[in-house]
């Protein structure tokens, strides 16, 4: 009843759609999470943006896999998930911001990305009421977008069972188990479970578990706040990111977009990071985000908020994930490190990996994938201009 083909240790949004694809090559699955369900670490926390909008080759492939997989959702499994095409817009201000996104055009081109540099009046068109002192133009991707975390957990969760998924929830990983360097299972404060492939797919608590096979696992977490408010009349099409620094100096950027249900979802990058696993909200958030969206538009100064939280990143030293097979411990593979982009890198990850443990090839060209090794020089690699 413990035998299991693979095991994968965490369900938020990398492990359980790597659990989906598992169980769709018709390996018997299961899925442990300390969390009482699916998705309450990291995954509810994410704002739902999707972009293939990175300046990585590896992270613009993964993310066309996942955006092709939840623009498909409805018609291929029948859940409203909150799909909504708007696409992604930089709005640009400032020659430092033109000349970096200018300058990484070729390559989202070249791996696939549907994206332009568009000029001020083609800005204003895409973000209706957008403050125009200063406006130089943007880039716009149209066909990225954004979904509903907790729509796209209950979604996954039901496909994973309906295709023979085991979940065993409030229960926690202490060690991943081997026999002469073979991976065998998981022993967890519960029991023991076998399989000769495990998924590392833990997010920001990945690295203890590395720890306990002494791997040094180079994913540390720190906290970002993110907020929504109440619904109002949809206007904006387009997740919005303004990469200048908050004038108060708490920001160095934000973002923000109106989801499928008219409210209006946004996060900032804090100045100073709060490095370690700390999910209370501060008290600086909700002044210097609200501050930073009037001024972007000045139309949303009568925004009812209604919840703030935080979410940790686990980050790791190049702003890229790691993907990848562990060569001390055949069976084990890693999925870990997402930098806050976990939720719209999971699903395209997710059906890499199991192509990669079934048939041992992703589905994205090796080479590309193999960016994102675990034994990559993470400290020589050039930082990911968009983490």
């Amino acid at each position: 009843m413990n035998a299991y083909d693979a095991i994968v240790i965490g369900g938020g949004s990398v492990g359980l759609p790597t659990a989906v694809f598992l169980a769709q090559e018709k390996l018997k699955v299961l899925v442990i999470d300390k969390h009482p369900s699916c998705g309450q670490g990291q995954n509810k926390a994410a704002i739902g943006g999707v972009r293939a909008t990175h300046s990585d080759p590896a992270k613009i492939k993964l993310c066309l896999e996942s955006l092709d997989i939840y623009s498909n959702w409805a018609d291929t499994f029948g859940d409203d998930i909150g799909w909504k095409m708007g696409g992604y817009c930089f709005p640009v201000f400032r020659e430092a911001e033109e000349s970096m996104l200018k300058g990484i055009l070729p390559i989202q081109k070249e791996f696939g990305l549907n994206i332009d540099w568009v000029d001020a009046d083609t800005i204003r068109e895409v973000i209706p009421g957008i403050n125009e002192n200063g406006l130089i133009g943007g880039t716009y991707s149209p066909e990225d977008g954004q979904v509903c975390s907790l729509q796209v957990t209950y979604a996954m969760v039901r496909i994973g069972k309906s295709l023979g998924c085991d979940f065993k929830f409030n229960e926690k990983v202490t060690s991943i188990t081997h026999d002469k360097g073979k991976v065998c299972g998981v022993q967890t404060d519960k029991g023991h479970y076998a399989a000769p492939i495990v998924v590392n797919a833990a997010g920001a608590f990945a690295r203890q578990l590395g720890e306990a096979l002494g791997l040094d696992i180079p994913v540390n977490p720190d906290s970002h706040e993110a907020g929504i408010s109440a619904p109002v009349k949809d206007f904006l099409a387009p997740l919005v990111v303004d990469l200048r620094p908050g004038p108060d100096g708490r920001s160095s950027n934000f973002y923000f977009g109106q989801n499928h249900e008219g409210a209006f979802i946004f996060c900032y990058t804090p100045s100073t990071l709060f490095a370690g696993t700390d999910r209370r909200c501060t008290s600086e958030f909700a002044p210097s985000i609200a501050q930073r969206l009037i001024d972007l538009i000045p139309r949303l100064k009568n925004l009812l908020v209604r919840r703030l939280w935080r979410g940790l990143y686990p980050m790791t030293p190049d702003g890229s994930p790691i993907v990848s097979a562990v060569r001390e411990f055949p069976g084990l593979y890693l999925a870990v490190g997402m930098c806050g982009q976990g939720f719209m890198l999971g699903p395209g990850v997710g059906r890499n990996l199991a192509s990669l443990i079934v048939h041992g090839k992703p589905i994205i060209d090796a080479d590309i994938l193999a960016q994102l090794s675990f034994y990559r020089d993470f400290h020589a690699a050039a930082e990911e201009a968009l983490k």
